[in-house]
């Protein structure tokens, strides 16, 4: 199965904080209201490729949330990565059929602050919070461009928008099972990442790498905290373009060359790189 990313989640504590420490690194933030659980409100980075980066917390600082609680309450940062589908209940039924635990489709809202109603239908696989390990899918109710739109300059940028999803995992093998069964995933390409301090499984073709710890570091910190979920995005920008963001720091992630973009906030350290693409 093919995988588009839609979106992923960053999640923390107080909203203003996390728009602006994006808007200090340079991505232009747009408010993107309530949802209608009552509870939690976003915001978007949106890019050219219509992927995009949610900002997400509690309208009321340490109000429960019925979505990535702990996240938003230890302030976890990167939470959920979610994938767009055009039929999300054909897409349900054949994810079912494959022996993947699945919660949906299920219907969704949130008000725009200029009393614009977004509508979505959505489907959670695997137990525990949404996107967590496999991502949850969306298909949208209301046309697409009542949810997200290029915020600011980013709609001509050299970014593309979110290329892969790094999830820290406690188990390599079982992870890339799940991602066999669910996705058709080819068997993939494992390697040492000093960055992570991990071994990473790169899948041909999907945009995800997994990553277990080797050590007792922040990642191996991370996944005793939150389990299996995502601990950090990567951005792609034309090859043959300067990305234009300053204050980065040289890494990598598995094979790939990684600029890591100096967004710390709220976990302390960079979760958000760029890596060139051709595409």
């Amino acid at each position: 199965m093919d995988l588009r990313i839609d979106h992923v989640t960053v999640a923390g504590r107080d909203l203003d904080r996390l728009t602006e420490a994006f808007e200090a690194a340079g991505f232009p933030v747009a408010y993107g209201g309530q949802h209608s659980n009552g509870v939690t409100h976003m915001a978007i980075v949106g890019f050219r490729d219509g992927s995009y980066v949610e900002l997400i917390s509690t309208l009321e600082d340490g109000a429960a949330s019925p979505w990535w609680d702990s996240a938003i309450r230890e302030n976890g940062g990167p939470c959920a990565w979610a994938v767009g589908v055009d039929d999300v209940a054909a897409r349900t039924a054949t994810l079912r059929d494959r022996g993947v635990p699945v919660d949906g489709p299920a219907a969704f809202q949130r008000e725009r602050e200029d009393g614009t109603l977004v509508e979505w239908d959505l489907t959670y696989l695997e137990d525990g919070d949404p996107g967590a390990r496999l991502p949850f899918l969306i298909e949208d109710r209301t046309p697409r461009e009542r949810r997200v739109q290029p915020t600011g300059d980013l709609a001509s940028s050299p970014v593309q928008g979110v290329d892969t999803v790094v999830i820290g995992v406690p188990d390599l093998d079982d992870s890339v099972k799940a991602f066999e069964t669910a996705f058709d995933a080819a068997e993939p390409t494992r390697s040492a990442c000093e960055d992570l301090d991990a071994t990473v499984a790169s899948f041909p073709g999907l945009p995800v790498a997994l990553a277990r710890p080797r050590g007792d570091g922040w990642l191996a910190d991370r996944v005793e905290r939150f389990g299996a979920s995502p601990a950090a995005y990567l951005l792609g920008y034309d090859a043959d373009a300067d990305h234009g963001f300053a204050d980065c720091t040289a890494g990598a992630v598995g094979e790939r060359a990684v600029e890591w973009l100096p967004v710390t906030h709220p976990v302390g350290r960079p979760y958000l790189g760029l890596v060139a693409t051709d595409e």
